[in-house]
């Protein structure tokens, strides 16, 4: 498999060629050119795949470090490196002020050449990948984005496509961390509305009475430090969609004005006095069960019933798990980008202990668990090491003969395998709590293949 795709211009044929065949052996792909004008027709046409461009300075038609600048616009996200017969310390410095990744000097050993190289296209992968991942961010999600082939995701997705094209009223139902803000976002860029507002608010951010003038604002004078008419996010989404998060929070007052919202849409700002009208659509979302707090006079039942007339329930990560996989591997990606590290993947282990965990966090602290395993990496691979404590000594179930094995040595390896969970892999309070010595407890550990 190519490691990328390197252009090369120089215009000594035997020492292009040459060149050429050492950087193939460590498998690349390389196109090469005898000058410029070739050169920057390659970059053009691979421009997409080129990582890497190795340019003499001295060329027939142009000298480097003024076509440099010409390199970096057709290809921003390539590294350039510089070659000379004759360098100096001063082309160097100039070499990379205008942006050159290093400035070799021809002659020098192969095996120095390949090093810089494979800097270089490592800085291109990594620029590569932020870039795709800022596209992303920048982009408006979709059901398409979600990641993951699980039953449950795959018919609570199914369900929210039905209502998306509507202007329907939708309740999303599911723990917190589970990714409702996402369906919430699917939702409206699967709608006629797409090119409006996408509003969100989390309406257990706020106190009551800031909760009510975020939003439906309010007129100049309206309270003390009211010095300017402010518009409510209820305004900011007109003819888009506003997400209200965690709406079982909203207080039972602002309830009513809600409700108002939802059957006439209009509402009066505060310290005003002539209803604003407004087309906005209503995505709620929540971790509770809104019809047990209805009934139980926690929550307006007529609110909850106009809220409800399209439910979706989003399913917790512990219910979809083979959807942990594809989830752990792009979050592993997107952090080793961000933090510009080279994390290609992780260790089969890895993967069986994220398996093993509850996430009562849901995808959200799955998310949390990969970026601090990415910052603590030390090499290409993730490991178990890199993991929190509580991963690393889980509690795997026993098999059938352990279970049933009644020897003093499977009595004390599950005992053991059961102080280590239960103090989340602290080997001091473990021996404590055993009573045996430290050394006593990492030996017993190796000697059990704990």
């Amino acid at each position: 498999m190519s490691k990328g795709t390197l252009l090369l211009i120089d215009d000594e044929a035997s020492l292009r060629q040459l060149l050429q065949r050492v950087l193939e052996l460590e498998e690349y792909k390389v196109v090469a050119a005898p000058d410029s004008r070739r050169g920057l027709e390659l970059l053009q046409q691979y421009a997409s795949e080129i990582l890497v461009v190795l340019s003499d300075v001295k060329l027939p038609d142009g000298h480097g470090l003024s076509l440099l600048p010409r390199y970096k616009a057709v290809a921003p996200l390539a590294e350039v490196i510089l070659m000379t017969a004759f360098g100096t310390i001063a082309d160097g410095v100039q070499a990379m002020k205008q942006g050159a990744f290093d400035y070799l000097t021809k002659g020098d050993s192969d095996d120095q050449l390949v090093v810089v190289v494979e800097r270089a296209a490592d800085k291109a992968r990594l620029q590569r990948r932020v870039a795709e991942l800022e596209k992303q961010l920048t982009s408006p999600f979709t059901f398409d984005s979600m990641i993951g082939h699980s039953a449950p995701l795959a018919q609570a997705k199914a369900l929210a496509l039905r209502v998306a094209p509507t202007d329907s009223t939708v309740l999303l139902e599911g723990p917190t961390g589970s990714g409702k803000e996402l369906f919430a976002q699917a939702i409206h860029t699967a709608s006629a509305r797409r090119s409006k507002p996408f509003v969100a608010v989390n309406c257990s951010a706020f106190p009551k009475d800031l909760l009510e003038s975020e939003l439906f604002g309010y007129r100049k004078g309206a309270f003390t430090g009211a010095l300017a008419d402010k518009r409510g996010l209820m305004e900011e989404a007109n003819s888009g969609t506003l997400f209200l998060d965690e709406i079982g929070e909203l207080p039972l007052e602002l309830q009513a004005k809600m409700l108002r919202v939802l059957e006439t849409q209009s509402f009066t700002k505060l310290g005003d006095t002539k209803p604003l009208s407004v087309n906005v659509r209503i995505v709620a979302a929540t971790n509770r069960n809104l019809r047990q707090e209805a009934e139980e006079g926690h929550f307006r039942p007529d609110l909850y019933y106009r809220l409800a007339v399209f439910t979706v329930a989003v399913p917790p990560l512990n219910a979809r798990r083979e959807d942990i996989e594809p989830l752990a591997t792009h979050f592993l990606h997107f952090y080793a980008a961000k933090l510009r590290k080279r994390l290609r993947g992780m260790e089969p282990q890895v993967l069986t202990q994220l398996q093993r965990h509850d996430w009562r966090g849901n995808v959200r602290e799955l998310k949390n668990v990969l970026e601090r395993a990415a910052i603590l990496a030390d090499t290409d691979t993730l490991t178990v090491d890199d993991l929190p404590t509580e991963f690393q000594y889980f509690a795997a179930e026993p098999v059938a003969d352990e279970a049933s094995d009644k020897t003093l040595r499977t009595l004390e390896k599950r005992q053991i395998r059961a102080v280590l969970q239960e103090t989340g892999g602290n080997k001091m309070e473990a021996a404590r709590q055993l009573g045996i010595g430290t050394k006593t407890l990492y030996r017993k550990i190796q000697e059990y293949g704990l």
